[in-house]
């Protein structure tokens, strides 16, 4: 493939990988999607200076031009790319399941949350092309080459195998949970360009997470899928999204935050001094409690107590942090190294659970019917 030297060659590479994954053409006509023209979106700005940090007070900057520091501009092309790269996975992520919805709103919610995965990550190239010269446009072009089908991409949740609406529905749920997150904390950012891309891109990931949310509790009232399934589901996701606020004791969200890129989730609502040495651990946190009280709430449908769901503790079946490669039980319980494969492989989406699923599938109940409402 040539080299990108422009956005508009950039955007001649986005229709490339498009077509690539059959996105482009048949799989969308007959909908409103055939429509949706792909553009870059800013919203008003929240704050004209900078909200935290070793630069609070001053203005937010323009352009790097304006940023005065080199380490400064590496690390916000880092948070720029990786919040990329995870938008293009997730499309290859759940491209399968076009052909496998169980009804029209189910078709029409997964496709709108698939084009508006593929407008945030053409965000984000922007980004790359318009203000970070040959290494930016280099950048965005990697994003489109990188695959989640081979495991290529930069962090773990987005190398997993969204395989089912099952799936489909607990990915949403808590990544794109996760996802808001991130793109929260970037909403302060002291780069004008990259704060004011996030509101637009937050009002569209709230359709993703009520997808998830919906989805999920509407598989439990129709009661076809045992709840045992749907929590080794859970078991299977949750650990990702924790990984993805990366590790303890980070020094580059430490020196995120003092150069103002990245703030903490409730940056604007807390009258708190931030721990800079630990705004991971309290990322996670803040999000752990929110999945909490979604689960509860999924709960109240189940009648049976013995068979609530439970957000598996947060040692389980760690890669990043204090806990990665440590052997956990879903309870916290340490567990030996010789029984932990077994173990786990009985906490976690097994043969015979998928086996289930693709028969309960191909039932016309299996999930709780919604009218599509176009």
């Amino acid at each position: 493939m040539r080299r990108v030297h422009n956005f508009d060659d950039w955007t001649d590479y986005f229709r490339f990988w498009q077509e690539s994954l059959g996105l482009a053409s048949k799989e969308f006509q007959g909908t409103p999607f055939t429509k949706i023209s792909f553009e870059e979106k800013f919203g008003p700005p929240e704050a004209e200076t900078i909200e935290f940090g070793h630069y609070r007070g001053q203005h937010k900057w323009p352009t790097l031009m304006h940023i005065p520091d080199q380490r400064v501009r590496d690390a916000l092309l880092n948070l720029i790319v990786f919040q990329g790269d995870t938008e293009f996975a997730s499309v290859e992520q759940q491209r399968n399941l076009l052909e496998k919805a169980p009804s029209d709103y189910d078709l029409f919610s997964i496709m709108r949350v698939m084009m508006e995965e593929m407008r945030h990550g053409w965000q984000m190239s922007y980004l790359l092309c318009e203000h970070f010269g040959d290494e930016g446009r280099r950048e965005a072009q990697k994003m489109l080459e990188r695959t989640a089908l081979e495991g290529q991409r930069l962090l773990g949740s987005f190398n997993e195998i969204v395989e089912n609406w099952l799936d489909f529905f607990t990915y949403t749920q808590f990544i794109d949970r996760d996802g808001k997150f991130q793109l929260k904390m970037l909403s302060t950012s002291a780069f004008h360009p990259l704060a004011r891309s996030m509101g637009p891109m937050l009002k569209e990931e709230s359709f993703h997470l009520g997808t998830g949310n919906n989805g999920l509790l509407r598989i439990i009232r129709a009661g076809k899928v045992p709840p045992e399934i749907v929590q080794r589901y859970f078991n299977k996701w949750v650990p990702t999204a924790f990984d993805l606020f990366g590790n303890d004791n980070s020094s580059s969200a430490h020196w995120a935050y003092v150069w103002g890129l990245k703030g903490r989730f409730d940056e604007r609502e807390s009258d708190r001094e931030a721990d800079v040495a630990h705004l991971n651990e309290a990322s996670r946190e803040l999000y752990r409690q929110e999945v909490t009280r979604l689960i509860e709430r999924l709960n109240r449908v189940i009648s049976d107590p013995d068979r609530h769901l439970r957000v598996p503790d947060s040692k389980f079946n760690r890669n990043i942090g204090v806990y990665a490669g440590q052997w956990y039980t879903v309870t916290g319980d340490a567990v030996s190294e010789d029984a932990y494969p077994e173990y786990f492989a009985s906490v976690t989406p097994t043969k015979e659970d998928r086996d289930f699923l693709s028969d309960v599938f191909k039932e016309e109940d299996w999930i709780e019917p919604r009218n599509l409402e176009m």
